[in-house]
């Protein structure tokens, strides 16, 4: 594990420790996650399967919510 303490700039940036970013090999352009829980902050590098099983969950429940008889009775009005 390492700890870091980092500043925030008067932006609200921060900046990751070149060391934290090779590690998890963060570039350029790469997207974050920052999940905020109580005083606590997690940040975690987003790949693409990170959310894959997440977007089918919701296609389905997004289906079921929307493939009703009763909202078709909408598609008149």
């Amino acid at each position: 594990m390492e700890v870091r303490i980092i500043k925030v700039t008067d932006k609200g940036q921060v900046s990751l420790p070149a060391s934290v970013r090779r590690s998890l090999n963060i570039m350029q352009g790469d997207e974050l996650l920052l999940t905020k829980s109580g005083d606590y902050i997690l940040i975690k590098k987003v790949k693409k399967e990170d959310f894959s099983d997440l977007l089918k969950h919701s296609e389905k429940v997004a289906r079921k919510l929307w493939d009703n008889k009763e909202d078709e009775a909408w598609n008149d009005v």
